[in-house]
């Protein structure tokens, strides 16, 4: 081991950047360390824009100064990372270690820039008021460029089944007992529905995320004993808003997370609806209603090489269970603090990634794994047929309909606990003093056709929320 790069994903930690690294890759750029500094970067360069254009201030940026810090970030690279944390860590360029990550984009924008700009960095701000924008500008780009279009991919995919398979007839269960026949279309038709809300909850959450920048305790006290004329409030409104932010106008040093909470607890709701389907697919394919393609060389069982095993599945479970552990956990965490303040929450933050990791992994698998599924359907007819008792409810509703008060006795004593056959509903049609074109009605009953508007429902996949989240996102 001692010859194994630190570098090289099997030495990784943690499984979201070793085993699960090509998965989680996308999401580099909106939750890593080196993204962090990034941004940092961004809001400090964007602050003292506005600062410039501040009147009465005396500070005006040269306009090759303006190029050098639009430069500045647009060539952020691992280089410039690297040059932050050892400013952070060790000290570089003349600059003594900090031991604070802020301080050290402040002394990293100094090397870059002449020394009149330097006085301006930072200017009475407190570290939070960087981290807070920074932390919520990437979460905001995170969930809208790689969460929200894996679950879209994973909404669409399940529309394509229930279209597809909107008329295939299958055995429901209820109490984990023989219901009434559904479609297997209809089945993956109500969650489309449920995730397509579901993404109208998290983009909703995610375009109310919130900024603030209001200094140490959230009093503008340094602006305002610096530039007591300056109206520091609208100064603040329109920087935060201007970054496409919801400004907070009270706060202590810490912006409230009672936004990020929001956010973490609606994607913990369709990540809990999405295992509900993992487990449903593990079901059906357990019962052998669906089938799963097999990939060439892969391997099922180590032992059983018979084995077909629904991985995708599995692991999907597992990865949004840890996320939604996760989430759940800094929802509660980052929303209480001692007094105006202590760094604990600065600590659980750098864990939003992980989160959305193996959040990101389970929409992927499951994907995966749906993309896999064929439905049986002679599997499924074959259960249905074997059921003759699943028309019992509509034989007791019909009799209901004929005026007859002991329907569903009569019913519940030919097949509760019995093995029925569709003749023994025939003898009992054939007893019943009910005119001939009901006793047809009766006999034309059958569990493959016993499946109400189950089809036609298919067609009331809501689409509406979803729709306006995308178009608040183009």
């Amino acid at each position: 081991m001692d010859n194994l790069s630190r570098d090289n994903p099997l030495a990784a930690v943690s499984p979201l950047d070793g085993r699960y690294s090509s998965r989680t890759a996308p999401l580099v750029s909106h939750t890593s360390e080196a993204a962090l500094m990034r941004t940092r970067l961004r809001v400090e360069i964007e602050y003292l824009y506005a600062l410039d254009a501040l009147e009465p201030i005396s500070f005006s940026l040269d306009p090759s100064d303006r190029d050098t810090l639009k430069t500045t970030v647009n060539s952020f690279d691992g280089d410039d990372a690297a040059m932050i944390k050892q400013i952070e860590v060790e000290g570089a360029a003349g600059y003594s270690a900090t031991n604070h990550d802020v301080k050290a984009i402040e002394y990293f924008l100094r090397i870059q820039t002449p020394s009149y700009i330097h006085p301006w960095i930072h200017f009475g701000l407190t570290s939070e008021d960087i981290n807070n924008l920074s932390h919520r500008l990437l979460i905001r780009s995170g969930v809208k460029n790689v969460l929200v279009p894996a679950l879209r991919s994973l909404r669409d995919e399940l529309v394509s089944l229930a279209q597809e398979y909107r008329k295939t007839p299958m055995l429901a269960q209820t109490h984990g007992q023989p219901a009434t026949p559904t479609t297997f279309g209809k089945e993956m038709a109500v969650y489309a529905t449920r995730i397509g809300t579901a993404i109208g909850r998290i983009t909703d959450a995610n375009d109310t995320l919130t900024g603030k920048l209001a200094g140490a305790s959230g009093t503008y006290a340094a602006h305002a004993a610096a530039y007591p004329d300056v109206d520091w409030r609208a100064f603040a409104q329109s920087f935060v808003t201007d970054l496409g932010l919801n400004h907070v106008k009270l706060s202590t040093q810490i912006n409230p997370c009672d936004d990020l909470a929001a956010l973490f607890d609606a994607l913990c709701g369709v990540n809990n609806m999405i295992i509900d389907l993992d487990r449903d697919a593990w079901l059906y394919i357990s019962n052998r209603y669906l089938g799963q393609q097999t990939t060439a060389g892969e391997t099922g069982s180590s032992t059983m090489p018979h084995k077909v095993n629904p991985i995708d599945f599995e692991n999907a479970e597992g990865n949004l269970s840890k996320a939604t552990s996760d989430l759940r956990f800094l929802a509660d965490y980052i929303t209480n603090s001692r007094l105006q303040r202590d760094l604990s929450d600065s600590t659980v933050k750098r864990n939003i990634g992980a989160g959305f990791a193996h959040a990101l992994i389970g929409y992927k698998k499951t994907t995966d794994g749906l993309q896999k599924v064929v439905p049986n359907q002679t599997v499924m007819q074959s259960e249905l047929e074997s059921h003759p008792e699943l028309i019992g409810e509509a034989v007791q509703t019909i009799l209901r309909r004929e005026g007859d008060v002991d329907a569903y006795e009569r019913v519940k004593e030919l097949t509760r606990g019995e093995d029925v056959a569709l003749t023994d509903f025939h003898d009992l049609f054939a007893s019943l003093s009910v005119s001939e074109s009901v006793r047809d009605e009766l006999q034309a009953l059958s569990p493959l056709t016993y499946t109400g508007y189950a089809s036609e429902l298919v067609d009331e996949v809501d689409e509406t929320t979803d729709a306006d989240a995308q178009d608040s996102y183009s």
